[in-house]
């Protein structure tokens, strides 16, 4: 497993999906930047809570912003052996298929997982530039920065899974955009008082069963 996962890694040399990694909290982080600075006297009022109302405007953005980059970087991951019509000779190694659909899986989730790393460095340094102060909560944007994406885990799965299945990348990239648009309508469908923790284990949970049912499909399908 840990060498097709370098060998995933070394196809990554030279493509513009690092680019992408950086460019999803770069533009969250850099348009709440812009934000503040255009309406600093507004938002930044000495009774509010400065850095609990900085995670709210990030986490407004990172819902669209991370169903387009599941469905992009699971595109392009896949895409590398589509491309150069490579999966039977990546199937014809001594590996199981079982660990080309983990790999690919996890190579996904380790791209995004450093996009999310990211999103909590920026949020910090973008707190400290307005100056709310060095006491940042570490704890509570750190949360903010990686539960939405363990809460999105089937969507990565899913993303994943039809991604390799499918030469033709339409259709994993049109369900994607679709899934990214309804997420932007997801904080009006939550109850108010919820618990997040709740949703995260419901993600990786429900993540969990679509990983293993696409792993069965892909060790059962004709795979040209």
């Amino acid at each position: 497993m840990i060498r097709i996962l370098k060998s995933d890694l070394l196809k990554l040399k030279r493509k513009w999906i690092w680019f992408l990694v950086f460019l999803g909290p770069f533009g969250v982080i850099g348009l709440q930047g812009v934000n503040y600075g255009l309406r600093y006297d507004w938002l930044v009022k000495p009774e509010n809570d400065h850095w609990r109302n900085l995670l709210n405007d990030v986490n407004m953005l990172l819902p669209l912003t991370l169903m387009l980059g599941i469905a992009i970087i699971s595109s392009m991951t896949a895409g590398i052996e589509h491309q150069q019509n490579a999966w039977k000779q990546v199937l014809a190694l001594p590996v199981t298929r079982m660990s080309v659909f983990t790999s690919k899986f996890i190579l996904n989730l380790l791209l995004l997982a450093i996009a999310s790393l990211l999103v909590l460095i920026g949020t910090i340094i973008l707190g400290l530039l307005l100056k709310f102060g060095i006491d940042f909560p570490l704890t509570a944007i750190a949360k903010n920065s990686f539960y939405p994406l363990l809460t999105a885990l089937p969507f990565l799965a899913l993303q994943t899974w039809l991604s390799i299945t499918m030469k033709n990348q339409s259709l994993p990239l049109t369900t994607g955009i679709l899934l990214a648009l309804f997420s932007m309508y997801l904080p009006l469908l939550l109850p108010e008082g919820y618990e997040p923790l709740t949703f995260v284990q419901a993600g990786v949970g429900v993540g969990m069963i679509i990983f293993l049912l696409g792993a069965i499909d892909f060790m059962k399908r004709d795979v040209k």
